[in-house]
């Protein structure tokens, strides 16, 4: 069956991002001639309450549209400077508030950081994440990671960093040193924030993320789901991520590790078939977009993993953990990607931009 059986042709060209196929704006969505189309939170919750396999349908055919290569992006995160986080994100297990047996460390060297990034290339990983856990980094901070960037980058590796929230000569300083992506997640929709977090304001994370754009870096940027959120909660999140302008490059969607001695350890998990549907519409919002597996997928299983690859996720997290929490090891991915014909990315030559545009990697 060829591509063009699978994916109907479309009608009209958006303003300045393409549309997802058989797109029509929702009479919820607004859009200007000089902007993306924006989503609103009634448009995205219609598109999350489609019928399962429809949803599924459409997320996979704006997939195959977008990125016929099918390939996967392997990325390595590892915690540089561990705990002792000012910040009382309510999933985190590295917050100075909260008892999770987490201890403060200070930042890695970097003959540490490049043994790490080389065993994370040599398992076939492109993309290499480093996560710190500071509430804004210092400026003696950001030169020391800016070192490493450098470094990591010299071994022909993709760079990523995390490091919370960023001044404009930050983020000017980690560009010149060689960073590709800045990861800032919004975590979660802009009115359930308060109830996850309250040591920093939603604005602060939309400032960081302009920062990093007007240095030139490429943004990451997503959230966490199963925080006690309502369905229209995770509508709000993807809304905010398919509105910024341009959209994320990389978005990566977090299932909540309960981590005990958090106030989020005994939120009830979310519906493994909620978690796809959140895969499939950030697939349909942001067709261009490298959409991530991320915290979590330890506890999703083969079988949920694999329909999140037919939703449109093209991207996860690999190695043994992130930042503190567990992940799937490398063998048990190698053999799911062999068993699903998926095949990894084997360069990051051009990343993929947009139209126009953890208990995670998640500052």
């Amino acid at each position: 069956m060829t591509l063009d059986v699978l994916v109907p042709q479309r009608t009209e060209q958006l303003d300045t991002q393409e549309k997802p196929v058989n797109w029509q704006r929702p009479s919820g969505a607004r859009s200007t001639p000089t902007e993306a189309p924006r989503w609103s939170v009634e448009a995205v919750q219609a598109l999350l309450d489609r019928p399962f396999l429809d949803l599924l349908h459409e997320a996979q055919a704006v997939h195959r549209a977008h990125w016929p290569e099918g390939d996967i992006e392997l990325a390595t995160l590892l915690s540089v400077k561990t705990g002792g986080c000012p910040e009382n994100c309510g999933y985190c297990p590295q917050s100075a508030e909260f008892d999770t047996g987490v201890q403060a460390q200070k930042l890695m060297p970097v003959d540490e950081v490049l043994r790490a990034a080389q065993a994370a290339k040599d398992a076939g990983a492109t993309r290499f994440c480093m996560g710190a856990a500071w509430r804004a980094p210092k400026d003696r901070d950001v030169e020391k990671v800016a070192e490493l960037v450098t470094a990591v980058k010299g071994l022909g590796l993709q760079t990523c960093a995390t490091l919370g929230m960023l001044e404009p000569h930050h983020a000017q300083q980690l560009r010149e040193a060689g960073l590709d992506y800045y990861n800032h997640n919004l975590d979660t929709s802009p009115d359930y924030y308060p109830e996850i977090v309250d040591t920093r304001s939603y604005q602060d994370r939309l400032d960081t993320l302009a920062h990093v754009r007007a240095a030139g870096i490429s943004v990451c940027c997503g959230g966490i789901v199963g925080m006690g959120e309502m369905p229209v909660h995770r509508a709000g999140l993807l809304a905010e991520l398919a509105n910024l302008s341009p959209y994320p490059e990389s978005v990566p969607i977090n299932s909540l590790v309960r981590v005990p001695g958090t106030p989020l350890a005994d939120a009830p998990p979310i519906d493994p078939l909620d978690f796809v549907r959140v895969i499939a519409v950030a697939r349909i919002l942001m067709p261009r977009a490298r959409v991530r597996l991320s915290a979590g997928r330890q506890q999703l299983g083969d079988a949920v993993q694999a329909l999140c690859f037919l939703a449109g996720a093209n991207s996860i997290f690999y190695g043994d953990k992130l930042l503190v929490t567990g992940n799937p090891d490398v063998e048990a991915d190698v053999r799911l990607l062999q068993s699903l014909g998926l095949k990894p990315r084997q360069t990051f030559a051009t990343a993929a931009a947009p139209s126009t545009g953890d208990a995670c990697c998640s500052h």
